[in-house]
């Protein structure tokens, strides 16, 4: 299952995009209101929302001022979330989130518009920074 978010456009240099989103405390910043937690563990953070369960994402790649890759850090539940990132100019860069997940087809129908919902959220928060 693939999720794209839609490309906001981010008034900050690509190195400056990149530099927030591997720093993983940021990523407090752009989770919606229902967060209950959210803890930054070395590489890892774990985070809950309302009504969810906890998840914990784990750095899993950076491709500097292009790319940051978050994974799930349970085998159970295998996915990524990934923020790609697109240089206009000095002080704009493009973000798309992309999320993609390995979910049999019933987990898939019951976690599709949360989580478009959940990334739309990111997406409207980083439009902000």
């Amino acid at each position: 299952m693939n999720i794209e978010g839609n490309t906001v456009t981010v008034q900050k240099s690509a190195k400056d995009v990149f530099d927030f989103f591997t720093k993983l405390e940021n990523f407090e910043q752009l989770m919606p209101e229902s967060i209950q937690k959210f803890e930054v563990d070395g590489d890892s953070f774990i985070f809950g929302l309302k009504g969810m369960p906890e998840i914990r994402l784990v750095m899993k790649e950076k491709t500097e001022f292009s790319n940051v890759t978050l994974g799930a850090a349970s085998s159970k539940l295998p996915f990524t979330l990934a923020a790609d990132l697109q240089e206009i100019s000095e002080n704009e860069t493009n973000v798309t989130l992309k999320f993609a997940g390995d979910f049999n087809p019933m987990m898939a129908m019951m976690v599709k518009k949360p989580l478009t919902s959940f990334i739309n959220t990111l997406t409207e928060n980083i439009s902000k920074l």
